[in-house]
């Protein structure tokens, strides 16, 4: 039985690295997704670093064109208070 994720994207197979990082973004996403609607912080481990989104960042969705080239950007911005 295949998983239900790999019905939603049938065109990649299972051993496909691309699969698995389609996977992994949308896992995330998800992730991110769920805690802005249940209004709790966020945390994610970006190139080595931890990161702690608060549920009160303020989103941005951003689309650039040019050079024929599209980009779709989701921002999170929040202000970093220094004890």
């Amino acid at each position: 039985m295949r998983h239900p994720r790999e019905q939603a994207f049938p065109h990649f197979q299972q051993s496909d690295l691309l699969f698995l990082f389609v996977i992994y973004s949308v896992t995330k996403l998800r992730r991110l997704a769920e805690c802005i609607e249940g209004g709790e912080r966020f945390q994610i481990q970006v190139a080595g670093e931890r990161i702690s989104v608060p549920p009160d960042a303020v989103i941005n969705i951003e689309h650039e064109r040019g050079d024929g080239e599209e980009e779709l950007e989701f921002q999170l911005k929040w202000s970093c208070l220094k004890k």
